[in-house]
């Protein structure tokens, strides 16, 4: 029982380990309780906490960090993560951290992401089929194809994307950087057009925010695609002082309908920033949840979708790839030198100097995009 591991001797036909809340890891993780309480509950943190020390402490010794995304689950967001925040945050941690190993709690493009950027470095998924439904919309052969149709034209592609896709494309972005990087690709090739892929709400809600046109795909997140302004009007009615803030994957009669629309950097700003009394958060789960713990002072309804692919991320795995140094996520060398090029070009471009939101006044003007 010493350490927090322990054989349940009770179950001999099963070698399976199990984790015990000792004492000593009942002291090792008072700070986060003290932080998370309000957030899970205490049967729950007896099942968390032996997980959270052992994997604090495997760190330490193998030289690992953790980037952890918004949409993890607090006991991972908060318990283990060293780096955690939007794909822009992490993407910028994996390259400047200093660490031998990367664990992503998050889906798999992202741990290309930090591959393309940390080639030397190992990269580990805790589940190989976390994986995302905007991702797995298009390849690099659809790419190649979207680029003949449209010679000369700056491809703009979306972090959630295969490495494949980003080693086919001139710049990446990400939904708080979007506008920003459309812009700039437009004034450096010189066109009034930009390609932009592959999610389609995304980037017609970007068309409504700059007067360059945007050509877009039909990608679609699973988890944004299905709310509705349906959902929104409920959602003002029922809770008529809740201020409503809306991810841009959402579709643009969901945009139109919010209070508010922004990444989850920008949301998780606004809500620390403001303080609203109550506070909807229209993208996944765990969001509200992550921002909660530091917002006291705000009410969180909570009519979010789950992301089944974000949800295969657990303590328990993310244990077991740090003990057996798996999943390895490999990307092939000249893959990596071009995607690399593609979100080097997003990552040097200067931070806007307050988290990219938007705008209803500009959204006036009703560009609509081109689609392929």
């Amino acid at each position: 029982m010493h350490d927090g591991f322990a054989m349940d001797t009770d179950r001999a036909a099963s070698p399976e380990p199990v984790f015990a809340f000792t004492p000593e890891v009942e002291a090792e993780t008072a700070p986060l309780w003290r932080r998370l309480k309000s957030h899970i509950t205490p049967l729950e943190w007896r099942a968390h906490a032996p997980l959270i020390a052992k994997i604090n402490r495997l760190k330490r010794q193998k030289g690992a960090v953790i980037l952890a995304h918004n949409y993890m689950t607090p006991d991972i967001f908060h318990g283990v993560g060293d780096y955690v925040g939007d794909s822009l945050g992490l993407a910028r941690e994996a390259a400047r951290c200093d660490a031998k190993i990367i664990v992503q709690a998050g889906v798999h493009f992202m741990a290309e992401t930090s591959k393309v950027l940390c080639p030397e470095k190992t990269v580990l998924i805790p589940d190989l089929l976390a994986g995302c439904s905007l991702a797995s919309s298009i390849t690099a052969a659809d790419v190649r194809l979207i680029k003949q149709r449209h010679p000369g034209l700056p491809v703009v592609t979306y972090v959630n994307t295969t490495a494949d896709v980003k080693a086919e494309t001139d710049v990446c972005c990400t939904s708080a950087n979007a506008v920003q990087v459309v812009e700039h690709v437009a004034r450096e090739w010189g066109v009034d057009r930009v390609i932009l892929i592959p999610d389609e709400f995304l980037a017609r809600n970007v068309a409504r925010q700059t007067h360059i046109g945007v050509i877009a795909w039909k990608g679609r997140c699973e988890v944004h695609e299905r709310f509705t302004g349906q959902d929104i009007l409920d959602l003002r009615a029922a809770y008529p002082q809740a201020e409503i803030l809306a991810h841009p994957e959402c579709p643009t009669e969901v945009i139109e309908l919010s209070h508010f629309t922004g990444s989850t950097a920008a949301m998780n700003d606004y809500v620390l920033t403001r303080k609203p009394r109550q506070v909807v958060l229209i993208t996944e789960c765990s969001m509200a949840d992550n921002v909660a713990v530091d917002a006291v002072e705000t009410e969180f309804v909570r009519p979010c979708n789950l992301c089944p692919h974000m949800k295969r991320i657990s303590l328990r795995n993310i244990y077991e790839a740090l003990l057996h140094d798996r999943y390895e996520v490999t990307v092939e060398a000249d893959v990596i030198v071009r995607a690399r090029a593609a979100v080097q070009r997003m990552i040097d471009m200067p931070p806007p100097s307050t988290p990219a939101r938007y705008d209803l006044v500009k959204a006036r003007h009703h560009v609509d995009v081109e689609l392929i």
